[in-house]
């Protein structure tokens, strides 16, 4: 019994954090199994309550965990990587679902050999007709597709080529910009033809608040979504009005992605 996009939303942080462990090359393993927590468990550990729990394990080859800060991943703002290239929100993003879950999420790591997280969540007891019917129908929905014109933009060339990878798998013909100043520039070119903008929130030479405030001016009937790593509530007070345009928080899966375009240019 699970929030799906939450879920998705843990399986995407640990995955992008893997990736980003791996310079280069390397390999990320994601499994799943069954397995019950003893008494043992709770003993070595220091936390748990026994019972039957779903294990989702996520494993890759990357540079490890230095010992000395293993115990302040999950901390909020925490982070190794450099300025400008994460927040730190990740992780603590991810322990905050779990918890939320009633689950558990350990991590062991290697320096220079790799890191395991694992992800402990209760199984639940109950019968199949008990669902919510509502959650199970929606989970079933295939995305539908377009052939409208998108315009996105954001400046991490990968995630950027992920989301107009997976539009134009749903048939929509993609615009791609770099950054804010590049998504204005694009837009003057095919105002005509574009009906939805997708903006990251934080971009060089402009932010993607700033470029809607100029499409906007161009053209008041296109509709937007905005992508960000911050919780929607820090984003929108922070001069985007929700009423006025989408919101999607990152990582996202590309099937949510395309899902929220069909009901947004649907409005």
């Amino acid at each position: 019994m699970i929030d799906r996009v939450q879920i998705e939303q843990v399986l995407m942080n640990l995955v992008t954090n893997s990736r980003d462990a791996m310079q280069q090359a390397g390999r990320i393993v994601i499994e799943t199994s069954r397995i019950e927590l003893d008494q043992s468990f709770i003993e070595s550990h220091g936390f748990g309550r026994k019972g039957i729990y779903a294990l989702i394990a996520v494993t890759d080859t990357g540079i490890g965990i230095p010992e000395n800060i293993e115990d302040k991943i999950f901390e909020p703002f925490f982070t190794t990587k450099d300025k400008g290239k994460g927040t730190g929100l990740g992780l603590s993003m991810v322990y905050g679902i779990v918890k939320k879950h009633e689950g558990y999420i350990t991590v062991y790591s290697e320096h220079g050999v790799g890191t395991t997280f694992n992800v402990y969540l209760p199984v639940a007891h109950v019968h199949v007709g008990a669902e919510n019917e509502k959650q199970k129908e929606d989970s079933h929905i295939p995305a539908r597709g377009g052939t409208e014109t998108v315009l996105i933009a954001e400046d991490d060339p990968s995630l950027r080529s992920l989301t107009a990878a997976a539009l134009r798998h749903f048939g929509y013909a993609v615009i791609e910009s770099v950054d804010g100043k590049d998504a204005v520039a694009k837009f003057k070119e095919s105002q005509c033809s574009i009906r939805l903008v997708v903006l990251d929130g934080i971009m060089p030479k402009m932010n993607g608040r700033a470029a809607w405030r100029e499409i906007k001016a161009l053209s008041p009937s296109v509709k937007a979504i905005f992508i960000s790593g911050y919780a929607e509530d820090i984003f929108t007070k922070d001069g985007i009005p929700d009423n006025e345009v989408s919101f999607i928080q990152k990582p996202y899966a590309p099937l949510f992605l395309a899902k929220r375009v069909r009901e947004v240019l649907d409005e």
